[in-house]
């Protein structure tokens, strides 16, 4: 008997770095050992203001392991690959597809939709122009095909992939609202400036959803919520 194809669409939630990965790796996992789900979507916040680094990102800076030892930053490994990313103040996204639907979930095709959404709320982008992907210390500090920039050339949104058994995890940061002092403590250069869009960020996270799900109407879609307590039993 065919199943339908899903797509599962989890609940926006609030919790440590740790976490965070876990779900998305957890996600991975279904979508691996799913016939029938053929992606997940979600966007979520970070309790407190937490670095993740890049899988391949071998070298903490010292400055930073002071600022971890203060409590004033807390650090997790990404599966997914890039530099460094400070989340604090803006909008985390976390795609999984298989790898038979790249050509509906691709680099570019997910940028289009950030493109146009962000455009009718009244934020121009655009993509970027390096082509061949550096490590550096920090994510947004440089800008490549894969992360979009904005009218007033600071790098908005930066993205970065992850691939087990035939499915990508897909991981992007919209920086919102950085904290100017912490960042520049991190990375020693200005953040992208504050973006007022008038809207909160659950505002602007419905807004994305719905422009995302509107092409995919012929999908059964299924509404995951989870509450934190079921959070910890998932691990």
């Amino acid at each position: 008997m065919r199943k339908d194809k899903q797509a599962l669409i989890i609940s926006t939630m609030k919790l440590t770095g740790v976490e965070q990965m876990a779900l998305d790796l957890h996600f991975l996992e279904k979508t691996i050992s799913k016939v029938e789900i053929l992606f997940t979507l979600r966007f979520y916040h970070w309790e407190g203001d937490w670095i993740s680094l890049g899988y391949h990102q071998k070298v903490i800076p010292p400055h930073w392991e002071k600022l971890l030892d203060d409590g004033i930053i807390k650090i997790v490994r990404r599966p997914s690959g890039g530099g460094a990313v400070l989340h604090s103040g803006g909008i985390t996204y976390a795609l999984t597809f298989k790898k038979p639907s790249y050509k509906s979930f691709s680099y570019e095709l997910v940028n289009n939709w950030l493109i146009k959404s962000f455009n009718e709320l009244g934020l121009g982008l655009k993509k970027g122009h390096l082509r061949k992907s550096i490590i550096n210390e920090n994510c947004f500090g440089s800008s490549f095909v894969s992360d979009l920039i904005d009218q007033y050339g600071f790098k908005r949104i930066g993205s970065a992939q992850y691939r087990k058994k035939g499915a990508f995890l897909q991981h992007g940061e919209i920086q919102l609202n950085p904290p100017r002092e912490l960042w520049l403590r991190l990375f020693g250069e200005e953040p992208p400036t504050k973006v007022n869009l008038n809207l909160t960020n659950e505002e602007i996270i419905q807004y994305l959803m719905n422009s995302f799900l509107e092409s995919k109407s012929n999908l059964k879609i299924e509404n995951i919520n989870y509450k934190k307590d079921e959070i910890k039993e998932l691990f």
